[in-house]
């Protein structure tokens, strides 16, 4: 009988590894073969990113044209497995050149380490907790010269009382200007070598000590208008902003909003090694921290253009982490250009907003399933067999029976051969 007790495999080289995998799962040589090929990440690299590793995972790299944010051009590096992203964010950076583009603007590169404490007073602790504040900055500062060198290190310390099924808790924060680092070592860091110091002033016992992922100081905003006239028109503008009321009056249309958004931050976010995942919590729950409302606002000026604007928590860094590693996710930052930490969470809120109006103009005016499903039918051609020209000769007949389904593209690849 197969068991996936393996005693030591940590241990194990990365063939060894995989032929462990191979022969519980019984894969074919052809499978190894598959698992075996890398691409620009090295498995002696990839083997010390994570654990237990038995090859990598690629994704579709591609490059997001027409950017013009705050005056400089860019092109931006999206990994992704969707068909039609990159080009609909293409096409709306395009239309908003006509109007000077996107603008933008950010809070800074400060995170929140948290600090739970229990068994104590809470109020009376949380007042001195802040009253001791000057102490506790100076013990978190202590833990990482480098960062304070470059400007940066805790600069505030907050303490709140909240409300849990096990009763009243204390909870510190420390904030931290973590510079040009996503921050999530150098925070937990800092929380956990202030504990000992909240505990001896506030009498009671710490357990957690984590960074948040909702980084409500660290937010990018961003700006664009759309020309009236270059998106199609006035009733193209309307049927956006009846798009916007939807999403804003109705959870479950705004998650798919929300969802359109992510499209283009976690795309730049993976090409540049970041962590996805941080930035897809720290948006969605900073989209709900008021009952759960869309990132974007959409409204028309005077002349009846329509402005976009977005506001969301962008944790991502450019030193540290994958994106020192990783050399797909270097030669990505290198593409874009970018100087700091702060500019690429610009830049990744502008694509967000790019992306989020490209679904709605798209949900306005055709739908969002003739451009989609046309991208998708080559996908669906793939997975059928074609190859080469075949597949744009089956994707042709798909698209216009409106038929894009896989036993379909078998029949016509059949036919296609037989001649």
């Amino acid at each position: 009988m197969k068991s996936s007790r393996i005693e030591g495999f940590y241990k194990f080289s990365v063939e060894e590894r995989l032929k462990k995998v191979a022969e519980f799962a019984e894969l074919s040589e052809e499978d190894e073969k598959i698992l075996s090929k890398t691409g620009s990440l090295p498995l002696d690299i990839a083997n010390r990113m994570i654990e237990n590793v038995i090859g990598t995972f690629e994704l579709p790299l591609g490059i997001a044209t027409n950017f013009l944010i705050d005056g400089k051009d860019y092109l931006i590096p999206m990994v992704i497995e969707e068909p039609s992203v990159v080009a609909a964010a293409s096409n709306a950076a395009k239309m908003a050149r006509f109007k000077g583009g996107f603008k933008t603007s950010s809070t800074g590169p400060r995170m929140i380490g948290q600090i739970q404490v229990v068994d104590t007073n809470p109020y009376f602790a949380r007042l001195e907790v802040l009253t001791h504040r000057d102490e506790i900055i100076e013990k978190a500062n202590e833990q990482d010269p480098m960062l304070i060198s470059l400007g940066g290190g805790c600069v505030d310390v907050e303490a709140r009382v909240i409300n849990t099924i096990k009763g009243e808790m204390l909870i510190v924060h420390l904030v931290v200007d973590v510079r040009d680092a996503m921050g999530a070592n150098a925070v937990n860091t800092m929380a956990e070598a202030v504990a000992p110091l909240i505990e001896k002033i506030t009498g009671g016992r710490v357990y957690l000590r984590i960074i948040s992922n909702l980084a409500v100081y660290r937010l990018a905003r961003a700006y664009a208008i759309f020309d009236k006239d270059a998106i199609g028109g006035e009733e193209v503008v309307e049927g956006i902003l009846n798009a916007y009321a939807f999403a804003l009056a109705d959870p479950f249309r705004c998650a798919t909003h929300n969802k359109g958004i992510m499209n283009g931050i976690s795309a730049v976010t993976i090409a540049t090694g970041n962590d996805f995942r941080a930035i897809e919590a720290g948006a969605h729950a900073y989209a709900a921290i008021n009952g759960y409302k869309p990132l974007t606002t959409y409204e028309k000026d005077r002349n009846g253009n329509l402005v976009g604007t977005i506001e969301v928590p962008v944790a991502v860094g450019t030193v540290g982490g994958s994106t020192s590693v990783n050399p797909v996710a270097k030669v990505s930052l290198k593409i874009l250009g970018v100087k700091s930490a702060d500019e690429l969470s610009r830049v990744i809120a502008a694509v967000g907003l790019a992306q989020n109006f490209a679904a709605l103009r798209a949900l306005a005016t055709e739908g969002i399933q003739r451009g989609h499903m046309a991208l998708h039918a080559r996908n669906i051609a793939i997975s059928a067999g074609a190859k080469g020209n075949e597949i744009d000769r089956v994707v042709e007949i798909l698209v216009k029976e409106k038929k894009i389904r896989v036993d379909r593209a078998r029949e016509i690849l059949e036919k296609i051969r037989q001649g």
